[in-house]
């Protein structure tokens, strides 16, 4: 949904009433993931994707019929349903979608900040469509009503969901940690299990680039198109500008430990030391190691790295912290030009972030 704000206030200034869908489970090989989101307008306007263009027009309609109604509903699409044939959905797998007649306020003020959060919503029960968004830092908005709800059935919803709501809260906290949308079950008091679903939306990822060199400038333009924000930091100036980084979102002129202190690396932060510069590199790997940064990966040959991995233990480094080192950074893809070495780094990166293997899918299963 992060993604799809533009358009949200696109579809706003367009004063035409406008609902979402957002996938809550998928089966088989379905072709989006749990968590992938579609606006709609009333008259079929659209923006995002639910299934990668199998369904989008059909859930368009749901959202329209929402929209009409005034109440959310789940909707399922899948191979053995006669309507998902028709529709296009012929890939052997199943989604269920969830279908809200507008767009919760709560979710776009927090989506806004670049902060975790989280949007727990139930699926079933006794008040299906009611919601707590859950930010990163624990504090809660909600219990609150489904979409188009008010009056009796509102404070019903509300009721319903708030006692389950430390359970909610819990489970949001963790899905978060695992930057993976699911449907989960959560039980009841009375011993009813109820379905929630937990959108996540991960704290804005942010790399970090020390050395404005050729690598990084080819680094920052794929990095932005994956979502991040990208900063570019450097102690010699003529390296550090404009016309260089035309897409950062941010340079900063100075030496490692004020260019560190101003960024602050986080959990969510992905640092790149590009320099080829002692006086730089290893200056920006201190901190850098030390640091709860996701990743941490130098450019340099293996020879390179071995002199550098032992000057840094040397410097009070310990063998956990240096393991963190991804060096040479990025996976072996064999192209040595500066967009063929950006793609090796962010692949690396992003198999780092989501736990993936580094292997070829057409090896899975292999012996």
């Amino acid at each position: 949904m992060r993604d799809l704000l533009d358009h949200y206030d696109r579809f706003v200034a367009g004063g035409e009433p406008f609902g979402r869908a957002v996938v809550t489970s998928v089966w088989g090989s379905a072709p989006r993931p749990a968590g992938a989101c579609l606006l709609a307008t009333a008259s079929g306007r659209i923006a995002g994707s639910v299934s990668g263009g199998c369904v989008e027009s059909a859930t368009a309609y749901e959202i329209a019929e929402a929209i009409e109604r005034g109440s959310p509903e789940v909707v399922t699409f899948g191979v053995s349903d006669e309507t998902a044939w028709e529709v296009g959905l012929a890939c052997g797998g199943t989604i269920r979608v969830f279908v809200e007649p507008a767009v919760r306020p709560e979710l776009v003020e927090a989506l806004r900040t670049g902060a975790g959060v989280v949007i727990a919503t139930l699926l079933d029960g006794p008040a299906p469509g009611a919601a707590m968004v859950v930010g990163e830092d624990g504090r809660v908005a909600g219990p609150l009503p489904p979409s188009g709800a008010s009056g009796r059935a509102a404070r019903d919803a509300a009721r319903a969901l708030a006692s389950v709501a430390d359970r909610v809260s819990a489970g949001a906290l963790d899905a978060l940690q695992h930057e993976t949308s699911r449907t989960e079950p959560v039980v009841a008091p009375d011993g009813t299990e109820l379905s929630v679903f937990f959108e996540v939306h991960p704290r804005q990822p942010r790399l970090v680039i020390f050395g404005g060199v050729h690598v990084a400038a080819a680094l920052v333009t794929l990095a932005r198109t994956l979502g991040y924000r990208t900063i570019v930091a450097d102690g010699r100036e003529a390296f550090l500008t404009r016309e260089r980084f035309p897409d950062a979102d941010e340079l900063i002129h100075a030496w490692p430990t004020e260019a560190f202190e101003r960024v602050g690396l986080d959990g969510a932060t992905y640092v790149c030391v590009l320099s080829h510069d002692p006086k730089f590199d290893e200056p920006a790997l201190d901190i850098a190691l030390r640091s709860p940064a996701a990743y941490v990966g130098a450019i340099g040959s293996r020879k390179t790295q071995a002199a550098r991995r032992d000057r840094l233990k040397r410097a009070g480094l310990t063998d956990a912290e240096l393991a963190k080192l991804r060096g040479p950074i990025g996976l072996d893809l064999g192209g040595r030009q500066p967009h063929d070495i950006a793609l090796a780094i962010l692949a690396e990166i992003t198999a780092v972030r989501y736990g993936g293997s580094h292997q070829p899918k057409s090896d899975a299963g292999r012996a």
